[in-house]
């Protein structure tokens, strides 16, 4: 096949694909967490031939491009999807004032929440409760800033420390595998309330502010793993569970990884501001400025 012919078909069938309805059917109306539990194990095969045809159809399906990959054979397709980059492929910001990108991401809902009230799309509220279920926090954020990174499949999947910190704790929460794109955002209501999730609440060291990293899983994107935690968070670890810890980061030094990926959304207290360019449908990277220090 030539390429012009190969990139024909990927157009027809992103464009068949990208349908509303038959997006959401094919990526919700399943039996998501049994799908989900499929491909984790599928994606960790390292037999040649499947790993091969694997990547293949995710390639088919996605704009993934590995030019700034580490290393350029994998054993699975889950090698891949957690690939490192190389040294220096994302500058770090490291102003004292800036809190920056946790990840790669298209930026989502973003901006100032209204008391407890935030947007997980337009027309799709959410409370600081419902996804956060701990009242501490929920003062800590009121009237707070936030930004969702959503991760697409073909990205960068890990995530960094956003400034100087320390993680004190993790709550884990075992829930549904709902598919966060932006077709579900504008269906299911708050969807991130009801998807597998990690609270990440770390101390900045400057200034001792509380800056929370929500990590949200999704269709076939479950499972967690944070780099000072001894358990792998998925499906089969049943929550809520809060979970204690101490470990300090430097700005932008690895935090952990989806198993694949999904969303990342960050909540700062009242004061922080977005960066410019910061907004909803942007493009961000790892180590871009995010939301301004007070």
């Amino acid at each position: 096949m030539t390429v012009y012919k190969a990139m024909t078909v990927r157009s027809q069938i992103w464009r068949f694909f990208g349908q509303e309805d038959i997006n959401f059917l094919l990526t919700n109306r399943i039996p998501r967490r049994l799908a989900t539990r499929f491909v984790g194990w599928l994606s960790q095969i390292e037999q040649p031939l499947v790993r091969d045809v694997s990547i293949g159809l995710w390639r088919l399906f996605s704009d993934l491009d590995l030019r700034e990959a580490k290393k350029t054979s994998f054993r699975s397709m889950h090698d891949c999807f957690i690939r490192e980059l190389k040294e220096g492929a994302r500058p770090i910001d490291g102003r004292s004032e800036i809190l920056v990108s946790p990840c790669d991401a298209i930026v989502g809902a973003c901006g100032t929440i209204a008391g407890t009230s935030l947007y997980q799309a337009k027309g799709f509220p959410y409370t600081l409760q419902d996804l956060l279920g701990d009242r501490d926090l929920v003062e800590r954020y009121r009237d707070g800033r936030y930004v969702t990174l959503r991760l697409t499949s073909s990205m960068y999947h890990r995530v960094h420390a956003p400034h100087d910190c320390r993680v004190e704790q993790v709550l884990y929460v075992s829930g549904d595998t709902w598919n966060v794109n932006p077709i579900a955002l504008k269906r299911i209501e708050r969807l991130f309330c009801k998807n597998e999730r990690a609270v990440v609440r770390t101390t900045l060291a400057a200034t001792g502010d509380s800056v929370t990293l929500v990590l949200v899983a999704a269709v076939l994107v479950a499972s967690i793993r944070l780099h000072f935690l001894d358990v792998l968070l998925n499906l089969k670890h049943r929550g809520p569970n809060v979970i204690d810890c101490d470990a300090s980061f430097r700005k932008g030094e690895e935090l952990g990884w989806f198993q694949h990926g999904s969303t990342v959304i960050v909540f700062a207290p009242d004061g922080y501001s977005l960066c410019d360019g910061v907004g909803e449908g942007a493009r961000i990277r790892l180590g871009q400025p995010l939301l301004r220090l007070p």
